[in-house]
């Protein structure tokens, strides 16, 4: 991942953490236990993405923005150290907004992430 995309992320995810109540600068060094590497092996550029707590109603925010990322770059995704869930759904959606989902995995117990569309179907190989 480039350079730029990477800092864009860490300042997101900073001014988040900064920006909820009860969060203090002491806190928002440490890591989240659910942190992981997300890798696109898709074939498709990643147009948005989002990672989100299974129990949750809706997707949130993508958290890339206004990046990309190709197939066969990876990602960092960081929580909040106060974050508790357990189970998280991911979506991506390419660029005409076509997307694929992989729901209820356990981060807490897995560091990464690689994403796989083959024969027309998804799989996620978790590490």
């Amino acid at each position: 991942m480039n350079y730029s995309r990477r800092l864009a992320i860490y300042a997101l995810l900073i001014f988040g953490f900064i920006c909820l109540p009860g969060i203090g600068t002491s806190e928002t060094a440490a890591q989240g236990r659910q942190d992981f590497t997300l890798v696109n092996r898709t074939g498709v550029e990643i147009y948005a993405l989002y990672v989100t707590p299974h129990s949750a109603n809706d997707w949130g925010d993508d958290i890339l923005g206004a990046d990309t990322l190709l197939s066969g770059e990876e990602l960092d995704v960081f929580f909040s150290p106060k974050e508790r869930a357990k189970y998280w759904d991911i979506r991506i959606e390419d660029e005409d907004g076509n997307y694929i989902e992989w729901g209820r995995l356990n981060l807490l117990e897995i560091s990464k992430v690689t994403l796989y569309y083959r024969n027309k179907k998804p799989t996620a190989v978790v590490e």
